[in-house]
């Protein structure tokens, strides 16, 4: 899919016969959808969608709740559910575990059930390595042993986050991954994210982190992509539109 689904008033004219361009092209997509009605609860929100996201895109959506950002990232996590490390928005952290297991969960498929199990009841010396170094990262060091009912909400959030870092995979989907996290902590952990994937996609309310992390940015508003741009050729104030 060429990035042209572009509103009247939104983002510049379409890209043609960029190297970029050009370059996406011969690649095969990480996701593709075509003309896919994508429903919420037995409702279409998004009608006829077309997209292609190719491998290291950094995309973010954006547009206003309810619009149908979380509908597309789940279509597009079942494309590829053994291959994207998942971080949506109600978290299904286990409030009596610990954040240490909680962001452990995140390399599950890794071990066995036997190993697993272990590690549950006595804390294994490699992974607590591995896990101390992403709560360091996640300035989550000095609560690792602390059961995740006992954190904040953006605390919570961070962890998990760190469970999706820990699944390690190329491609991360995010659903608001940093909707609970001051402008500094948002910054740091979105920066952490890009750099430990090839490919992210990313819903995002905050218009200025999707222009600085991503480069590319698709607009949804009234069941449809209505944008779809690069970053660079467009300013926050041109995405105004989208929430009116």
């Amino acid at each position: 899919m060429k990035a042209e689904f572009i509103a009247p008033g939104l983002g510049s004219a379409p890209r043609k016969d960029s190297a970029l361009q050009q370059k996406l092209l011969a690649t095969e997509p990480v996701f593709f959808l075509d003309n896919a009605d994508l429903a919420y609860e037995g409702r279409v929100v998004l009608n006829q969608l077309c997209l292609s996201i190719a491998p290291g895109e950094r995309v973010a959506l954006v547009g206003r709740s309810g619009v149908g950002k979380s509908t597309l990232l789940a279509a597009l996590r079942a494309q590829q559910p053994r291959t994207s490390a998942w971080c949506p928005q109600q978290s299904g952290l286990v409030p009596m575990l610990s954040v240490y297991h909680n962001i452990y969960m995140g390399g599950l498929q890794r071990h066995n059930s036997l190993y697993n199990l272990l590690n549950l009841v006595k804390t294994l010396p490699r992974p607590l390595a591995e896990v101390a170094a992403l709560a360091a990262d996640l300035q989550l060091d000095e609560h690792l042993f602390n059961r995740v009912e006992q954190l904040s909400g953006g605390q919570a959030q961070r962890v998990a986050i760190g469970r999706a870092l820990y699944q390690r995979q190329e491609v991360f989907l995010g659903d608001e991954p940093v909707s609970a996290l001051d402008d500094y902590q948002a910054q740091h952990l979105l920066r952490l994210i890009v750099d430990k994937h090839r490919t992210l996609v990313l819903a995002l309310h905050d218009v200025a982190q999707a222009l600085h992390f991503c480069d590319r940015i698709i607009g949804l508003k009234d069941g449809a992509i209505v944008l779809d741009a690069a970053s660079s050729s467009l300013e926050a104030e041109a995405l105004a539109e989208l929430y009116n």
